[in-house]
């Protein structure tokens, strides 16, 4: 991902494929909005050889934004005495990164109460390195959370050191029971809130980053909106309502997806609901997608998209799908529409960004932008320009 972009002027096509000015690409902390709760539960986020990397996503979301848990450092020795959020984002953040577990604890006035698998592997397992991580964490009395498809709770000898050490295992993608899972009851054509699923041309895209971006800027604007998760990183960073998609048996998706929404909309009453994507509807390795468009039935979709990817993530024979083809597809499989392009920046300099977001607006007659890298106004006005009765809602006064 780039880091350093200066400010430059480009273009944001309109919903007619006009370019107007638009956009300095300078990093801004305002665009990476990170909420410190000092009553939450600190955490270390465990992400080695993986942190600003696709399969360091989770630890990524977490530094970028977390609500459940207070982000105190990162492990991971290849940027051991950097700053997170500078690595990541170009950002000084002051969040620390270590090279050891040990070296994070010692960092610290007291021990954190938890540690958090930072990382989403393609197998979904723990290596033999990291569980010494895990047992390690919880000799020093820390909580474990974890997002793999692996259930360390379920895992004999680290359920059993957990239990003599008073320490707990939150296993973020262990389901519930399915004698207490939802079918589809077509409940959430009752919701009225305006419903808009962030999806992507691929997994590990920045969907969730995009959602969560866009979430902070419409409730700035005195639009209530409420972000559903349905993956582990969401879900870790504080999601209120939400479920774990690829952890639930495929007859209940849809309708623990529609329970999530409806409960959200019962909830908050909020004025716009986004629904966090995963993978990509045109991927055949994933049907999250697939069940997220027919459990949110939504109003619109926003696509995200990574112009410099070439293969799909971990499928290197498997090329990346043209966002015109992506959405074709989606229009013709749920009844809703794409109302813009986002674009995931990772290999793009300042320049290659600004000619991508110009052509792709042309092209698709979309408007196109960059949630990190451009004014969060832009984003926004894909929504307001979709749904225009959302500008009846006054704007809070400034204090």
């Amino acid at each position: 991902m780039e880091h350093e972009i200066e400010a430059a002027p480009t273009t944001l096509g309109n919903a007619k494929g006009k370019q107007t000015p638009f956009c300095n690409l300078v990093a801004s902390a305002a665009i990476t909005p990170k909420l410190h709760i000092s009553k939450a539960p600190t955490a270390i986020v465990y992400c080695e050889g993986n942190f600003s990397k696709i399969d360091g996503k989770t630890a990524n979301g977490l530094v970028r934004h977390s609500q459940a848990y207070r982000i105190v450092s990162v492990v991971d020795s290849e940027y051991g005495g950097s700053d997170s959020g500078q690595i990541l984002d170009g950002i000084i953040n002051n969040v620390p990164i270590f090279p050891t577990l040990e070296a994070a604890v010692i960092h610290e006035p007291a021990i954190p109460n938890t540690m958090i698998y930072g990382m989403a592997p393609s197998t979904g397992k723990l290596s033999q390195t990291d569980r010494d991580v895990v047992l390690d964490a919880i000799a020093l009395g820390m909580n474990i959370v974890s997002g793999l498809h692996e259930y360390l709770s379920d895992d004999t000898e680290i359920a059993m050191f957990a239990k003599s050490k008073g320490v707990t295992i939150r296993d973020i993608r262990k389901p519930k029971l399915s004698k207490d899972m939802r079918l589809f009851d077509g409940s959430v054509a009752d919701v009225h809130a305006v419903r808009i699923a962030v999806l992507g041309t691929d997994c590990a895209i920045g969907k969730r980053t995009t959602a969560t971006v866009l979430a902070h800027a419409l409730n700035a604007l005195n639009i209530k909106t409420v972000l559903v998760g349905t993956g582990q990183t969401g879900l870790m960073q504080g999601a209120i309502y939400g479920v774990a998609m690829d952890a639930v048996p495929p007859q209940f998706c849809c309708g623990e997806l529609e329970g999530a929404i409806v409960a959200a909309s019962d909830g908050e009453q909020p004025d716009v609901i986004l629904i966090e994507g995963q993978g990509a509807l045109s991927h055949p390795a994933f049907c999250t997608s697939a069940f997220i468009l027919r459990g949110s039935q939504p109003d619109a979709v926003i696509l995200q998209h990574a112009p410099e990817r070439v293969h799909r993530c971990d499928f290197p024979d498997m090329p990346m799908p043209d966002p015109a083809t992506e959405i074709a597809l989606i229009e013709s499989f749920a009844d809703t529409k794409v109302i813009g392009l986002t674009i995931n920046h990772e290999g793009m300099s300042e320049a290659a960004i600004t000619t991508a977001i110009t052509a792709y607006s042309q092209r698709l007659e979309l408007p196109v932008t960059d949630a990190l890298v451009c004014p969060t106004e832009h984003l926004v006005q894909f929504v307001l320009s979709a749904f225009p009765e959302l500008h009846q809602k006054p704007e809070v006064a400034a204090e």
